[in-house]
């Protein structure tokens, strides 16, 4: 059983040498990754008791190690809470182990499967975190948020506008106008100038439409609002700022808590959505108004407000960023609400305005506002480029090696992000026009543009699967070349080729990770030159592309035809899929691993730069393993282990660099499984490149990462310094072939069941003994053996 020093701020006399020293508790807060699982899976235990937390995210223990509840009457209690320890380690001789199970804050319900519809959103605000690390450039950093926080605001006006095109364009100002297409749809009758309703006037059907695309600006605002109340608005722990510059932001006292930017950004997207539809209202009455002159006077002053709104929001928009060097708790009120509130008065003028009688008025082709969709494409290209710009820039002053797309990752995720945007909207606004029009010859139909970027997706996905070809082929030679390897590792045992195939297969199969890069930078290139192609075709020909290439040789007509034909039903099969996959991913645990570590890496990030980003589950989990972590050894003065597996070994080093620096000298910390280098290093090295993570094992207590050759998602964090953190690759499977220790054939773990290889107890004990370095710990058993690297 392991002692412990006196607590550094109490300091007792000593006790007589014939006392026995004071025996203080180990512990060890395991924390789960993606995919998510139960407190009794954890702590391999059918009996769990939860110490502290709620429904959505707690701490558990055995029902064992569970203290009784404290009784301040009780002095044989010693004013003990429930759940702490009455004796110095757990079962077996190992540390007290609590369960952090934080899977509900992402997988709970099966209905937040429809956050993956918000996925551009996610996107782009991943973008905002992907920046090259520049310690110094203040200026080009604060730039670099900038364009992207303006990349996420033209992603709130696309939606908003491709809800209008939608609901008031193809349903209200087409459909509804034409006898033909209203008489298919029988709900369509009260707005159908042959009935000479009050409805059928195409300003009031544009004024009724205009509900759809308001309530879904005011839902998304409503969901932002909700879930942040619920995830994240937690306050960190009160500190005092780190010190060490190279500690990055992650060690800031406010990095986890954005209420302020949180609210500004909420009330400033809220308003450009409705800001956007107000527009849609007003343009085409405004065309319309000549005479009288009052009216059209009225309507130009309409106009002006709603362009100085708009130029309002974008200030709004521009004027601050983050603030992470100190907790924020003001939340401008005025502003936030002035600014939604003075929208939707614009808005509900708009309406009205739209919706005074004009004799003579009928719909006819399209609404006026066809330009508003090849504008925003253009102003997102132009974000994009600059923002490479800018990215680049920071790269050169300070190069990683180990960064992604030499730091271009966040332009190329932020063109991904509004591509995302643009073909979902095309490709919707075409299934609508094709629901509504069987026979393709009584509407317009959408937007050229919208067409236009939908019939992109078929040469996308040729590119892909080309790319995927060679790298499966690179895959191939990879494992043919493992197999060598694989047999050199086990001499002297039975050949078995297939065993020496799937062990090869599954190391070569696990380095698709590192070639995500490449991935990226081939669909961002390929996309931005089909975004290119598209806007430059929509706006020199204005017609959709087999319209266009009518006169053309025959098989680029085809190949337009075919683009065009397939780009729409691609867009709305992957938007089915997308629910239903979600749907299935919150349910079934091995489809949510497939898709589990790219979401949970989106959903870390705080709402930096989009506040419709499904929440951030970090600025709940963060400050609950901080507090927990805290006040737990302040009150014990024990030894305590932050264990993290996947998904979580990112918590437990966000969470450690929250802590003071008297807490970190008593907390060690064991990751296994982790991304932290192989994901978060190369993708985000602003936060997570080599310098933060040095300065995290510099400031913290002993460090030690298990990773497997088999694991696609885990791998070495390669941290300088003294010692180790990386252990060696620990063996998978454990046994090659069967023995007497293993007469069934060993199973590959590959990301899985760390805690069941003799290595994890051994590295545990090892972190414990090197914590406090001068007094007896717990050792591994002679039959274990070894001693981790770590």
């Amino acid at each position: 059983m392991a002692g412990a020093q006196k607590h550094p701020t109490a300091p007792e006399p000593a006790p007589p040498p014939t006392a026995p020293p004071t025996a203080r508790p180990d512990l060890e807060l395991l924390v789960h990754g993606v995919g998510g699982t139960t407190p009794e899976k954890m702590l391999g235990d059918s009996r769990t008791v939860r110490v502290t937390g709620d429904d959505t995210a707690a701490v558990f223990r055995r029902a064992e190690d569970a203290g009784p509840p404290e009784d301040p009457d009780d002095a044989t209690s010693g004013g003990r809470p429930r759940g702490e320890p009455d004796r110095d380690g757990g079962s077996r001789g190992e540390p007290v182990q609590e369960a952090y199970v934080w899977c509900n804050l992402t997988s709970g319900n099966a209905s937040r499967a429809l956050w993956l519809l918000l996925l551009p959103f996610m996107v782009v605000n991943l973008a905002h975190w992907m920046r090259p690390a520049a310690p110094g450039r203040t200026r080009t950093i604060r730039l670099y948020g900038l364009l992207v926080r303006l990349a996420a605001l033209s992603l709130t006006v696309l939606l908003a506008a491709a809800a209008c095109e939608v609901a008031l364009d193809l349903v209200a100002w087409q459909c509804a106008g034409v006898a033909a297409c209203s008489g298919r749809h029988s709900w369509l009758s009260p707005l159908s100038p042959a009935g000479h309703g009050w409805w059928s006037e195409p300003g009031r059907r544009l004024a009724l439409a205009a509900l759809v695309p308001t309530a879904l600006t005011a839902l998304l605002w409503y969901l932002s609002h909700r879930t942040w109340s619920a995830y994240e608005s937690h306050r960190p722990m009160a500190r005092t700022p780190e010190a060490d510059p190279e500690a990055g932001a992650l060690a800031s006292p406010g990095f986890w808590y954005g209420r302020r930017l949180g609210a500004r950004l909420r009330a400033a997207h809220t308003a450009a959505g409705l800001l956007t539809v107000a527009a849609t209202l007003t343009l085409p009455a405004l065309r319309r108004d000549h005479h009288p002159a009052l009216l059209h006077t009225l309507g130009l002053m309409l106009g002006a407000a709603l362009l100085g709104w708009a130029i309002t929001v974008v200030v709004v928009v521009c004027r601050r960023g983050r603030s992470e060097a100190r907790l924020d708790p003001e939340t401008d009120r005025h502003l936030v609400r002035g600014l939604p509130l003075g929208a939707l008065a614009l808005l509900i003028l708009a309406a009205l305005y739209a919706g005074w009688s004009r004799p003579g008025w009928h719909s006819t082709g399209r609404l006026p506002g066809d330009p508003v969709f090849g504008t925003l494409m253009l102003i997102q290209g132009v974000l994009v480029l600059a923002l490479a710009v800018v990215a680049y820039d920071l790269y050169r002053r300070d190069p990683d090696p180990r960064a992604a797309m030499r730091g271009l990752g966040g332009p190329a995720v932020a063109l991904l992000a509004c591509a995302l945007g643009g073909v979902a909207s095309g490709g919707v606004a075409q299934r609508v026009a094709d629901w509504l029009d069987g026979t393709r010859s009584s509407l317009s139909g959408p937007p050229v543009t919208l067409t236009w970027q939908a019939s992109a997706i078929p040469p996308l996905l040729l590119v892909l699967l080309a790319t995927s070809a060679l790298l499966g082929a690179h895959v191939a030679r990879l494992a043919r070349a493992e197999r060598a390897r694989v047999r050199h590792q086990h001499p002297g045992e039975p050949e078995d080729p297939a065993r020496t195939r799937a062990i090869a297969r599954t190391r070569a199969m696990a380095t698709l990770t590192d070639r995500a890069p490449l991935l990226l930078a081939v669909v961002s290139v390929t996309t931005l030159l089909l975004g290119a192609a598209a806007l430059t075709g929509s706006q020199s020909t204005g017609l959709p592309p087999a319209r266009a290439a009518q006169g053309a040789d025959e098989p680029v007509r085809i190949a337009a035809e075919t683009a065009q034909a397939l780009g729409s039903w691609l867009v709305g099969a992957g938007l089915l899929l997308v629910v239903t996959w979600g749907r299935r991913a919150y349910k079934d645990a091995s489809a949510r691993r497939t898709i589990g570590i790219l979401w949970d890496v989106g959903t870390f990030w705080p709402r930096a730069a989009h506040p419709f980003a499904p929440p951030c589950y970090a600025e709940r989990a963060v400050p609950d393993l901080t507090w927990r972590t805290a006040t737990w050894t302040e009150r014990t003065g024990g030894r305590l282990v932050l264990s993290g597996h996947s998904q979580g070994s990112v918590l437990v080093a966000a969470a450690a660099w929250q802590l003071s620096p008297a807490t970190r000298e008593r907390v060690a910390l064991l990751t296994y499984g982790s991304p932290l280098e192989r994901l978060y290093g190369r993708w985000f090295p602003a936060h997570f490149g080599p310098d933060a993570l040095a300065a995290l094992h510099r400031d913290t207590g002993p460090w030690t990462n298990l990773y497997r050759r088999t694991d696609p998602i885990g791998g070495p964090l390669r941290v300088p310094g003294e010692p180790h953190v990386d252990h060696e690759p620990l063996a998978d499977p454990r046994a090659y072939g069967r023995s007497p220790e293993h007469p069934l054939p060993a199973p590959i773990l590959g990301h899985s069941d760390y805690q069941d290889d003799p290595a994890f107890a051994r590295a545990r004990a090892g972190l414990l003994a090197r914590l406090h370095p001068g007094l007896p710990a717990q050792r591994p058993s002679a039959h274990e053996g070894g001693t981790p690297t770590g």
